[in-house]
């Protein structure tokens, strides 16, 4: 079988094409051919598409992985052509979320047991309050708990992301750490009622609980090779939210929030939650497209997107 191997420009990638053995190849088959040619180009940094005619504003087909050849191509296997394009280097996902939760791990509590305050001109002894410490503990707690849930409980629909994602990613969430740190820690802090403080983290801490078992549920929807396509989730607050994992994670920072009563975790607050309403919109939309209830198909149920009763 000889594929074609071109860019989108057209270029040919690899000079004079492949030659694969037989026509029951898979696309996982053609990558591992590709990077014997090219070493650079190992298969998780490869992305594969069926040609697009010339002014055709439709979207490439993405070639997966783990499905034959001949499911894209038909019959006609003796002579095929694929674009290529070149994803850049790659790190798997667990790599990417252990830098990205490790990094709040560690800062928030840099300004909760060490002097870093002096530095910015605060000579006095400060007071810790309980709330101060209790924030700790909480904030240790959930990222604690996204680092084990990275390792024991995520399964990945794709195997890697690009490496610039973990500078992006630990941008975000490090500076956050510290911003938010250097905030409840700081001398001049002013805690709120103990019972305000004691409401925020219980309901904070119920909502760390629901997220856990989220995960456990959208766990369970995929094989452990990460296969298995789109599902409708079904259960606990998934009958009623379509993405009850950001939900739960949304309403946790909120009870933080509450504890804390601080400028820059309320920011922080908008901020996760703008970027995972737009996740979860895209979800929610691809979810009700695929299940159209045409053809045998489930039809989607009516949801809640992610914030109910507002989304």
């Amino acid at each position: 079988m000889k594929v074609t191997v071109v860019s989108r420009s057209g270029r040919e990638v690899i000079k004079g094409g492949l030659d694969l053995p037989d026509s029951q190849g898979t696309v996982a088959d053609l990558q591992e051919a590709i990077h014997k040619r090219t070493k650079k180009f190992y298969p998780s940094r490869q992305r594969l598409t069926l040609p697009v005619a010339p002014g055709s504003k439709e979207k490439p087909v993405v070639l997966n992985s783990r499905k034959p050849l001949k499911d894209y191509f038909g019959g006609n296997t003796d002579s095929l052509t694929v674009v290529f394009k070149d994803l850049g280097p790659q790190v798997s996902y667990r790599t990417l979320f252990f830098f990205e939760y490790l990094g709040p791990l560690f800062i928030y509590p840099i300004f909760y047991y060490f002097p870093v305050y002096k530095y910015f001109g605060y000579g006095e002894e400060r007071v810790i309050n309980p709330v101060q410490t209790y924030a700790m503990y909480y904030w240790c707690f959930h990222y604690f708990k996204r680092i084990l849930e990275t390792f024991f409980i995520h399964r990945f629909s794709h195997a890697t992301s690009p490496l610039s994602n973990v500078f992006r990613n630990c941008a975000y969430y490090w500076t956050f750490g510290a911003y938010i740190a250097y905030y409840v820690n700081h001398p001049l802090y002013t805690p709120v009622s103990d019972l305000q403080w004691k409401i925020g983290f219980g309901f904070g801490l119920v909502c760390q609980v629901a997220n856990f078992y989220c995960h456990i549920i959208l766990k369970n929807l995929r094989s452990p090779d990460g296969s298995g396509g789109y599902q409708i989730p079904r259960g606990f607050l998934f009958n009623v939210v379509t993405c009850a994992n950001y939900t739960t994670e949304i309403y946790q920072w909120l009870g933080f929030n509450i504890a804390t009563q601080t400028v820059a975790g309320y920011v922080f607050l908008v901020v996760a939650a703008l970027i995972m309403t737009n996740w979860a919109l895209g979800k929610h939309r691809r979810l009700r497209k695929i299940f159209d209830g045409k053809d045998g198909r489930p039809k989607y149920p009516r949801r809640w997107v992610i914030l109910p009763p507002f989304i």
